[in-house]
Parts: structure tokens; sequence; C-alpha cells
């Protein structure tokens, strides 16, 4: 067990968010907590780590159990350099190195007969000793490594962390994290800032942590690959499925009709029952069975069927009719400084497109959304509207310009045209915001309640060009398919920066990639089939610069599109398959196992030399207490180097792996 929650009661005012509420955690499992929003997910969180304290009950956690949170939002790290932020969140590690380079230096200038050196050297060896056993050789290269992967460039490494905005600083936090494996890690919607390329890299580092993991998120892709056990929340009771996001779905509904008709099979024997006793009441001959009935029926437990929260819907107003060309783009140029975004750039967007926008943070999707739009103007170049194009606009920055002094409802009415106003309160219902949600004032509202406001209101304006800026951050599932049922059901035309494939896929028809330093690239389908065809360019690209790019697109050609008609089909496309798997993955294991091998032999010679250090003839001689320090030393920059290969290796085989294992999906099946 790494923790375990008892008895656990929270309430606010008369609303019970949990009563009861027990459940443990083994290490090493993967659990999501689901639920609508204001569930109770997030204050349970809290209360676990220690935030927030419950009502009554508790949280029982081991002594030194270490457990790492990440919040939604309200983090803030300024004045240290990322790398150095970062490295100092694993306690006095880099303090400790600091110390031993420091007297190193020392060292150079005392004199090796004297006191002093000597005892230079004693604390060296000391500080050493412990040094290794934190494992602080792997320490640097491996932060490098986590940031990298989170989308940081080496360039970032320097700078101040308030040069880096929430969704980086929310990064930086989670960096923090992974660097520190606790025992414990509780995630509160991590992917929320994240582009898709650290979103697959984090997925492939949660599923090799070594910790317990304890998820909030909306991205079913994430859930359903990584998690194994559910506890959901509803009405303040919790439900406990083993199985990811997508079995608790179906075995919910499942239990529910089970519910409903033992609910049903109870009411008819009830109402049998209860006919008995009114038909025989009165005779003396029955009195006997009338008073046994009266008492089962007393002693009877009520199964009680919970009522779904309502399924609200909800439609666009209609649009005006449009010409055939949206938006257009004409050699425009586009630079903040010495960043330069666009150059040259040109862009059509016809009737009944439907665009996903996505790329690495900072590659200019937000700019790009603000110049079609219409609301940024380019530096060069020509940008024009299409004939009758009406716009909609939803910024991530909209929703600071909200009236603080308007209730919800007010906010809302005031964006309504005369057409959409009747139908204020049902999309409010829709997006979270129902009974008295909708009289708070704006300035009371959390980050993710404005951002939900500033997205009804422009929801409600007759457009038909739509341009969204991460909509579905700081909606719930429900939310998130209300929005994705009314886009389908959109005539008009659209673009959506976002990097939620579940919710993109369904709805979308092109995608427009933005990558640093590049021109943006447009690709035909939706974002799996988009990510399909980019992983399949850099398997090319990786093969043509190992030189065996005809052999392997020869295979990939079978194994994609060749169905095994017999056995003996089958065995030929499992050793093709197997053939490429030597070709492509065993040279990265045995280069694996070559630096492990070199590491240990390292490590058995920087121990020995650990146990030289504490000899008394070796502590009495300072020549032989130099060589020895110095050895170590040595050894210890040379693991350091040999880490950061075997940091790279191992990435380059995980590549490796996940693209032989889609290449032969059809035959590994």
């Amino acid at each position: 067990m790494v923790f375990a929650v008892q008895d656990l009661h929270i309430e606010f005012g008369p609303r019970v968010l949990f009563d009861s509420l027990s459940f443990v955690v083994e290490q090493g499992e993967r659990i999501a907590f689901a639920g609508q929003n204001g569930a109770g997910k997030s204050t349970l969180m809290k209360c676990i780590v220690g935030v927030m304290e419950p009502d009554n009950g508790k949280v029982l956690l081991p002594r030194h159990t270490h457990v790492g949170y990440l919040p939604q939002d309200g983090i803030h790290i300024a004045g240290v350099p990322l790398l150095d932020e970062v490295l100092g969140s694993v306690g006095n590690i880099v303090e400790l190195q600091q110390v031993v380079d420091e007297l190193s230096a020392d060292l150079q200038r005392l004199d090796s007969q004297s006191t002093e050196y000597r005892d230079t050297l004693e604390e060296i060896g000391r500080l050493e000793l412990i040094l290794h056993d934190r494992d602080a050789a792997r320490l640097r290269p491996r932060t490098e490594s986590i940031l990298r992967g989170l989308g940081f460039s080496e360039s970032d490494f320097t700078r101040d962390c308030g040069e880096f905005s929430g969704g980086w600083q929310m990064r930086i936090a989670l960096a923090k994290l992974l660097l520190q494996e606790p025992e414990v890690l509780l995630l509160d919607e991590p992917t929320n800032h994240l582009d898709l390329q650290s979103q697959r890299w984090l997925e492939q580092s949660l599923r090799h942590y070594r910790g317990a993991i304890c998820i909030i998120s909306h991205d079913v892709a994430l859930l359903d690959s990584l998690v194994t056990r559910t506890i959901a929340f509803h009405h303040g009771r919790a439900e406990e499925y083993a199985g990811n996001f997508s079995f608790y779905l179906k075995e919910s509904k499942a239990r529910k009709e089970i519910l409903l008709r033992q609910a049903k099979a109870q009411q008819r024997e009830i109402a049998k029952t209860q006919e008995f006793i009114d038909r025989f009441r009165a005779k003396a001959t029955k009195a006997s069975q009338v008073q046994s009935r009266i008492k089962q029926l007393e002693k009877v437990e009520l199964i009680e069927v919970e009522d779904d929260d309502a399924v609200m819907s909800f439609r666009f107003p209609p649009p005006p009719p449009g010409g055939n060309t949206v938006v257009k783009l004409e050699g425009v140029c586009k630079s903040y400084g010495d960043i330069h975004l666009l150059k040259q750039y040109d862009f059509s967007m016809a009737k009944g497109d439907r665009i996903a926008i996505v790329g690495v943070n900072g590659s200019g999707k937000s700019t790009f959304t603000r110049l079609i739009s219409g609301t940024e103007a380019p530096d060069a170049g020509q940008f024009s509207f299409g004939h009758h194009t009406q716009v909609a606009f939803f910024s991530q920055t909209h929703a600071d310009v909200l009236d603080d002094e308007q209730t919800v409802l007010e906010c809302v009415e005031s964006a309504a045209s005369r057409e959409t106003r009747p139908l204020v309160r049902n999309i409010l219902g829709c997006f979270l915001f129902r009974g008295d949600d909708v009289f708070k004032k704006i300035g009371v509202l959390s980050g993710g309640e404005r951002s939900r406001v500033a997205l009804v209101c422009m929801l409600l304006r007759p457009a038909n060009f739509l341009i969204m800026d991460e909509p579905t951050n700081h909606l719930d599932f429900q939310s998130q398919d209300v929005l994705q049922h009314a886009l389908a059901e959109y005539p008009g035309s659209y673009c959506i920066v976002s990097h939620n494939r579940q919710f993109l896929d369904p709805i979308v028809n092109k995608v427009l990639e933005f990558r640093s330093g590049l021109p943006p690239r447009l690709f035909h389908g939706n974002v799996s089939q988009y990510l399909e065809t980019v992983e399949a360019e850099e398997r090319r690209l990786k093969e043509l610069a190992q030189g065996g790019g005809a052999v392997s697109n020869a295979v990939a050609s079978v194994a994609a599109s060749a169905a095994p008609a017999n056995r003996k089909e089958n065995r030929r496309l499992r050793a093709q398959a197997q053939e490429r798997r030597k070709e492509l993955i065993k040279p990265l294991e045995r280069r694996l196992e070559e630096v492990e091998l070199e590491i240990a032999t390292k490590d058995e010679r920087k121990t020995a030399i650990s146990e030289e250090l504490e000899k008394p003839e070796n502590m009495s001689d300072n020549q032989r207490l130099m060589e020895l320090t110095q050895e170590y030393q040595q050894l210890g920059r040379e693991t350091d180097a040999l880490f950061t290969v075997w940091e790279e290796v191992s990435s380059e085989l995980e590549r490796a792996t996940a693209a032989w294992e889609e290449e032969f999906a059809g035959v590994l099946a």
C-alpha cells in the first residue's frame, strides 16, 4: 500500500462531495478519477496531498512516502534559470556537487603534505559517497531529457523561469515531479497545456513510471492507454471499475441497466405484496399472513437508481450565407523580434473546410488565429475575407476582458443576438452553469469558468466562420460531446487549435501543422491520419539515413496491405517482421547493453575506490589519496557522459520499437 483514504467526508454548505469514501492505492497502480466537473476529483487530490483538510476521515500515508502533486493552475516560478530550478527540486544533490567542485578546486592550491589538504580530501570522499548513493551522475542528463521531452529547447535551459507563460510554468512543475520520482503522482489535467508531441512523450514516460499514479484528465486516449483502474464520483458516491476509461463508460452503463432491472423487479414484488395485504387485510383467516407480509415490506431495502444528469444539446445559430472563399493570406510575413513565425506564406480556406491547427507550443498557432480572424495585422503581405464571411472568434485571452461586475447570465445575454437570446439558459447548462451558477459574478469565477463563459458568448453569435483556440481545455466529457455534436452539424467552416485528438478526429477534414522555423503544412484527413503520415515520414527518413529505405518500404507495404490469407502466408509475414526487428531494434538493444555494462564497470570501480579511501594506510598517504580522488572524479565525469548516451539510445530504442510495432501491426495482432 502506498496510501489509503479512510471514511473521508467532505461537504461545502448543504452539498456533500464525499461521504465515508474509502479506497486503497497499491504500488505501481494507475488510477483515473472520473466524474463530471464539480464532482470533487480535484478536492480529493488536495486532501490526499494535505493542501485541504477533510471534514471527517483521514488519508493514511506510510512513513517517508513522498506524494507529488500537479494542480491544474496557480503555479508561477521566477528568478531562477530553468535548468537550475528543475535540478534544485531534488533536494541538496546540486548543492553537494557544487561543494565537491569547490573543494576539488581548493585541493589544487593546498600543500599535499598539510593537514588541511588531508581533511579536504576526506571531505570530498565523504560527499562523493553520498552523491554516488543518490545516483547524482545521471541527474543532469536525465533532467535535460525530461525538459526536451516536455517541449523545452536547449536554449531555454538558461532562461529565467519567470519568462515562461502559464502553460510552460505547468510544464516546469511537471518536469520537477518526473525528476523527483515520488512514490505517488497526483496529476490534475497534466495534458491541458501540452502539444501533441509532448503528450505522446508524457504518455510513454508515465507508462514506464515506477510509482503509483492517480490522474484526472479529459484525454480519453491517455486514460485508455495508461490506467488500469477507474474510480468514478457521482452525487457524493464513488464506484470502482477494474479497467480503463472506456471500460468504465461501458461497465457503468451495464451496471445502471442491471440496477434498473433489479429496481423494476423489486417494485413488482412490492406491488404484489401490497395487493395481498390490501385484499386480505379484513379477513381474520389471513391475519397472520397479512402481518407477516407487512413486516416483510418494512424490512425491504429499496434499490435506488439515481437519475442521470440531464443531457443537453446545443445547435449553432443558422450561419449567414457566404462565398466559396472564406479567408485568404497572400505572401504574409509575421515576426516578433528575432522570431519569424511566417515568411511569404500563402493560405486559402474554402467553404466547408474544417481545419485542425496543431504543432508545438510557440510555433505560431495562436498568432495565426489572430491573423485569420482579422484581429491582428500581418507585418507584410495581403489578408482578406471572402464574400460575406462573418467571424466568431474564441481566443484564450477573451476570458480576461469579461466584465467582473456582470453575472454569468447578464454577460452571456449581452453577447447574444435577438434570435439566440432564448437559447442562453440551455447553452449555459450545456457548459456546466446550472441553477444558481448563472447568477454568480464574473469576478468570483475561476480561470476555467471564465473561459467557459467566453466560449458560450462566442457560440451564440451567428457566423459562417468559427475560429477557436483550445476550446476544450476546461470542458468535461459531457460538455465536449455537446460541442463536438454541435460542430458536426454546423454547416459553416471552422479552424480549431487543439491537441485533443478524441475531440477533433470526427469533426475535421484537414490538419494544418505549425513547425518551429519551417512554414506550416496542410494535410488532408483527420488528426489520427495526420499522425500516421508524419510517423511514416519519420520512419522513411530514418531508414534512408541508415541505407535501408527501399527494403523497409517494401516490407512496410506488405505488412500494411496484406491480410494473411493462410497460415503459410502468416508465417512468412511474421518471419519478415522478425527479420525487420533484428535489423531495426537488435543493434540498439546491443548498444544499450554495452553502455549499461560500461556504467556498471565504472560504478564497480568507484565502489572499490570508496573502499580504498577508507583504508587507514591510504588515509595517511596523501599522494595515494590524491590519485584515488582524481580517478574517482574522472570516473564520475565518464559515467555522466555514459548516462547521456544511455538516455539517447533508450529514446531511440523506444521510437524504433513503436515504429516496428506500428509497421507490422496487422501481422503481430
